[in-house]
């Protein structure tokens, strides 16, 4: 773990951009991730040692771009934080754990799931990674259903539906179902046996519920942040008059000091006081009491 006072000067999700940017571009990319979500919060109701994001960024190291798998399983870290906060992002350095799974669903636009990616969880060290594709594996020449295991800093595809992932404790596959009027394949968790997990009723309903409460927080974060750039601004706006107001009233004061002393010199001058006195006097250079003196 990170030594405390070097873990508070580190940026927090609220500093940082909450996904990679790369925009969500079709349905199954949130509700197969959501799905599983909702199924974990079911058989895992107990356990408060694990995290499950679905399209949140991920931030490895400070001044990293995030990286933004569609799912990502965390053991290890708080489920439930304090004060019922949600995670914006997911970011390593403060949570201490790299994520040991996560889920990329292929949509029409390749998003560098086989290539870039792959290479880019590798280097994590993320030791599972899953990669769905039932709609364009034909077009990718891949597998509708991949699972992949980190071994040796290489990614070795694994065989079998479901695929039982020891260190997790899940298995992970894929078969046809019914969710939400929707009857198509559909990714599921099972246990050792090989046999699936229950789907709890109104899974996806409720995980549409909790995707809505999540993305009302990132607004929410957004406008506080947009908020406090906004006070910030509008304070140095006003140190900057507050300043240029005191500096007028510091040039006015110091024109009046000057007429005060030259009408003190030619008084003075009149009064037949030789120059060098009253430039002692008044705190004129005698150029400038000599410059009176002619005037």
């Amino acid at each position: 773990m990170l030594d405390e006072n070097l873990l508070f000067s580190l940026p927090t999700e609220d500093d940082l951009p909450d996904c990679d940017e790369i925009p969500v571009d079709n349905e199954l990319q949130l509700l197969a991730p959501m799905l599983l979500r909702g199924i974990l919060s079911y058989i895992w109701n107990e356990r408060l040692d694990w995290f499950f994001g679905v399209n949140l960024g991920v931030y490895a190291a400070v001044n990293q771009p995030a990286i933004g798998p569609d799912a990502l399983l965390s053991l290890g870290v708080d489920r439930v934080r304090p004060n019922d906060k949600l995670r914006l992002s997911y970011l390593v350095y403060r949570e201490g754990v790299m994520p040991q799974w996560v889920l990329e669903v292929v949509s029409k636009k390749p998003g560098g799931e086989y290539d870039e990616k792959f290479r880019q969880y590798a280097e994590l060290g993320v030791l599972y990674y899953t990669i769905y594709n039932p709609s364009h594996y034909r077009r990718d020449r891949h597998e509708a259903f991949e699972v992949y295991r980190l071994e040796n800093g290489e990614y070795i595809l694994q065989t079998g539906n479901p695929v039982w992932m020891p260190e997790i404790g899940l298995g992970i596959g894929h078969e046809e179902g019914t969710q939400d009027r929707n009857r198509r394949d559909w990714l599921y968790w099972y246990d050792e046996n090989g046999d699936r997990y229950p789907v709890p009723e109104n899974a996806l309903k409720e995980e549409k519920l909790l995707r809505e409460r999540e993305q009302l927080m990132r607004i929410q974060a957004e406008e506080r942040l947009i908020e406090e750039v906004r006070s910030r601004l509008e304070a140095e706006q006003q140190r900057q008059q507050i300043s240029q107001q005191l500096e007028q009233e510091r040039i006015q004061t110091q024109q009046i000091l000057q007429q005060e002393r030259e009408t003190i010199a030619l008084n003075l001058l009149q009064q037949g006081v030789p120059i060098e006195t009253i430039a002692q006097a008044t705190g004129l250079a005698l150029a400038q009491v000599q410059a009176i003196q002619t005037q």
